[in-house]
């Protein structure tokens, strides 16, 4: 960063005032460094926080003595770090920023032990039988047994056991954050339930680590700091660029630019403000624009740089040569969306501002309809059609918008709808109203579905989901009023503003209903959040030992691999399997490739291992491989060489160990006598498309088929595994799938409403069957696709016909999925 002699200046003011208060330096440039390194994508130099702290210094109240000095110093310079780092934030990421900054600070000041930080961030679970599992979730039960290693709560897992009844009630508090815990755990202190909540309430983490972060800190570190160009813009100079960093479907705040710009006399007319939208070769003109704003003291906005990647270089250069000597009026404004592909320099040398789309149901339609006039309906010749028609999109947009966050179960993959879709679908509903005497409804619902939100989607099954959207909003009955979900319907022929007034009444407390999924997608979606805050938490803690007894990296690496080796299973000896096979039928030829694979990862692992073994123990440098291994072993992670090896996962390293001890199990009791398993537990295979392959050639060569022409079906049981008595001779019997968004109601052999936390029911066996594709069952069925994880999209198994007694879109747009493999 080219720092102007002004700052230098202040730089060295900041210094001088802290030589004073020497017991509290060590926690100001403490948060230098550590500030300077919150991610990757948003860098701060040295430099910009010395400036920052220059700042505060301003703004700290005078005090009579040196201790009340350094206090109202410390305070200052910790909130006025807290705004500038947090502006240039999501809001996604502002919590991991403030978790951070009141975790370090506690730290510092010997009130918080290290090991707790780092259990709370790692989120250890130890497998186990779950004695409570009538009311709580395995992998919460998990949680509390991993906490047990910590003193202050050795004694949890008994204690929730035995106190079930006063734990469960806790548990099912709306709001358990809120509430002291059980009997004599209420004297934790408020860090330590936190752990507690991580472990049995992992939804209502998030929520409580911000109210312990607004305990610590103060409440005005709870607050977002607001959008504010003119205040950020003082900030600026030449040699310092706004950098706006945008969000899908969001651009530059040009209004406010524009407004900012009138009152410093700099305008498109006058000669001083110059736009560029980067890509398709203008990077030349780029450049014109820079040198000539340079010399007059103007504005120059380059837009989307992020897609010029290879000029991005000269553009550096280029920035740093336009900071000396430049007209004092000159200013770059920068924007991109957030991609590692930006110059860390640049970073580091601009003011970044955030800039996200609404968030809620309520305010995306309002934004919807901010974006248009009631003139657009003055003109058409059918005003109430259109205006239904406006509403029925401006909600079918927010719903699509806002189904983002819920993840997988939303969509299978997260597509960039912005609100230019919406005006065009406006435009086209217009057009066609007034050319055709009658609603074309289906020429509408097929523009809208497959061409403008469909152009964005590229997964089959998220484009049913679009369709089946469409066929529930955009339809007849729409002019007469239909019902969006419970509390809120079409309302009439209303003017523009009354319309608003409509949505601001009708739209009060948001629910998943709202979007057509079950109540538990909210704590699948609260769940979420709290893993990927410490998910980033976690890539951003040192790699080092830790302090007050914690065991080194290399300690708890070594002890880990050593319990690896101890328990990992001898290869398959292929060659005597193939000898005793007396007929290569297609599942033992399935079977045969699995042992193969299982071979093929068992032995990588032995290999790793014992490699890394070998260089902790200094017989063997220690090499880039070997240290990734380590990494992944220290942060509970499945490493790199053995997922490449192994199937689609999401859990961590000790319950996909387990997880895969099962896996070969399986594989052993196959190689114990080569017969087909009475019941395949699909879900430890490799490869379950294989497996259903070898159902359909097994049929269609018995029954003399054409291949090409069978499908499978499927039959759900009321049996549980242990209860089939043997293999059936038509098909296969599978278990090991999980429901989500729904249930299996055994009696009624029917899909049903999910339980209230019980977010993955298991489905009974099912009997897997190949038949004709024109003899296959239809009817009441749900289409509902497999996926081998809660990722869902790229791990597409196939398509399981479900039986229903409710219309099949109730449970598309709920996101119904079967799920091979869940991580609670």
């Amino acid at each position: 960063m080219v720092v102007a002699a002004e700052t230098t200046r202040k730089v060295e003011e900041a210094r001088e005032a802290y030589r004073g208060v020497a017991t509290r330096g060590s926690l100001i440039y403490f948060l230098i460094d550590r500030l300077a390194v919150v991610d990757h994508m948003y860098q701060y130099s040295l430099a910009a926080f010395a400036y920052v702290f220059s700042k505060a210094l301003s703004k700290a109240a005078p005090a009579e003595t040196l201790t009340q000095r350094g206090d109202e110093l410390l305070g200052s310079v910790t909130f006025t770090a807290f705004c500038y780092v947090t502006r240039g934030l999501f809001e996604r990421h502002r919590l991991i920023f403030s978790l951070q900054l009141a975790c370090r600070i506690l730290i510092n000041a010997g009130q918080l032990d290290r090991e707790l930080v780092e259990v709370l961030v790692r989120g250890p679970k130890v497998p186990g039988d779950n004695p409570c599992a009538a009311w709580l979730l395995d992998g919460a039960w998990q949680s509390v047994c991993a906490l047990a290693s910590l003193e202050q709560f050795a004694n949890l897992p008994k204690d929730v056991e035995g106190s079930a009844k006063r734990w469960k009630e806790w548990c099912d508090l709306p709001q358990p954050e809120l509430e002291p815990l059980p009997g004599e755990w209420k004297r934790l202190s408020g860090f330590e339930k936190l752990l507690v909540i991580r472990a049995m309430r992992g939804d209502r983490t998030t929520l409580a680590v911000a109210m312990w972060v607004r305990d610590v800190l103060g409440a005005k570190y709870g607050e977002a700091v607001p959008f504010d160009l003119p205040a950020s813009f003082e900030d600026a100079g030449p040699a310092v660029p706004i950098f706006f960093l945008l969000s899908a479907g969001v651009a530059v705040p040009m209004d406010a630019l524009l407004k900012l710009g009138k009152g410093y006399g700099i305008s498109e007319e006058a000669g001083k403000f110059v736009m560029v939208s980067l890509g398709q070769g203008q990077e030349p003109v780029a450049e014109k624009a820079l040198d000539q704003m340079y010399a007059s003291g103007g504005w120059v906005l380059l837009q989307n740089i992020e897609l010029v990647a290879r000029w991005l270089p000269k553009l550096e250069k280029k920035l740093e040569a336009l900071a000396v000597g430049a007209d004092p009026a000159f200013r770059v404004f920068l924007s991109a969306l957030p991609q590692k592909v930006v110059p860390v320099a640049v970073l580091q040398s601009s003011i970044k501002l955030t800039n996200e789309p609404p968030s809620g149901l309520k305010a995306n339609m309002l934004r919807a309809y901010g974006s248009f006039t009631e003139a657009i309906w003055e003109s058409t010749m059918k005003p109430a059609e259109l205006k239904s028609m406006i509403f029925a999109l401006s909600f079918f947009h927010s719903v699509v918008c806002e189904r983002r966050k819920f993840g997988p179960i939303g969509w299978n993959r997260s597509y960039p709808f912005n609100p230019g879709d919406l005006s065009v679908c406006i435009t086209v509903a217009n057009n066609y109203l007034d050319a055709s005497p009658k609603v074309p409804w289906d020429d509408l619902r097929y523009i809208f579905g497959e061409i403008m939100y469909g152009g964005h989607i590229t997964d089959n099954w998220d484009r049913r989901l679009c369709n089946t959207f469409l066929k529930t909003y955009i339809r007849e009955e729409l002019i007469e009023g239909i019902q969006f979900f419970p509390g809120f319907s079409s309302p009439p022929n209303l003017s523009y503003r009354e319309y608003i007034e409509y949505i601001e009444d009708s739209i009060e407390r948001e629910t998943p209903a709202a979007y057509g999924l079950h109540p538990n997608s909210e704590i699948n979606f609260m769940t979420r959040q709290a893993d990927d805050l410490f998910s980033a938490i976690a890539e951003l803690q040192p790699r080092g030992g830790g302090g007050g007894g914690s065991m080194t990296l290399a300690e708890r690496v070594k002890q880990l691999l050593d319990d690896i080796l101890e328990k990992l299973p001898d290869l398959f000896s292929m060659g005597e399997i193939e000898e005793r096979v007396e007929e290569r039928t297609p599942y033992v030829a399935f079977f045969l490739q699995e042992c193969e694979r299982m071979n093929l990862l068992m032995f990588e692992i032995g290999r790793s291992l014992r490699e890394l073994d070998a260089g902790l123990r200094g017989d063997l440098s220690i090499s880039e491989p070997m240290e990734n291994l380590m990494n992944a072993l220290f942060a509970n992670k499945v490493p790199t060489s053995w997922e490449n090896l192994a199937w689609p996962n999401l859990a961590p390293l000790g319950i996909w160990l387990v997880n895969f001890l099962d896996r070969q199990k399986q594989l052993a009791e196959w190689t114990a006598d080569l017969n087909t398993p009475k019941v395949t537990w699909i879900s430890g295979l490799f490869n379950p498309q294989a497996f259903l392959t070898a159902v359909m050639q097994v049929t269609a060569r018995k029954n003399e088929w054409p291949l090409d022409r069978v499908v499978t079906t499927v039959d759900v049981t009321k049996k549980g595994p242990e209860e089939v008595e043997g293999a059936t001779r038509d098909g296969a019997y599978i278990y090991g799938l999980y429901v989500d968004g729904a249930r299996w109601d055994v009696q009624q052999g029917t899909l049903e409403d999910a339980y209230m936390k019980e977010l993955y029911p298991k489905l009974p066996v099912v009997l897997v069957k190949a038949t004709p594709a024109d003899k296959a069952p239809a009817g009441d069925l749900y289409n509902c696709p497999v996926y081998k994880t809660q990722f869902r999209g790229p791990t597409y198994v196939f398509a399981a016909g479900l039986k229903t007694k409710v219309p099949a879109a109730k449970w598309v747009m709920a996101g119904v999925a079967l799920l091979m493999t869940v991580v609670e």
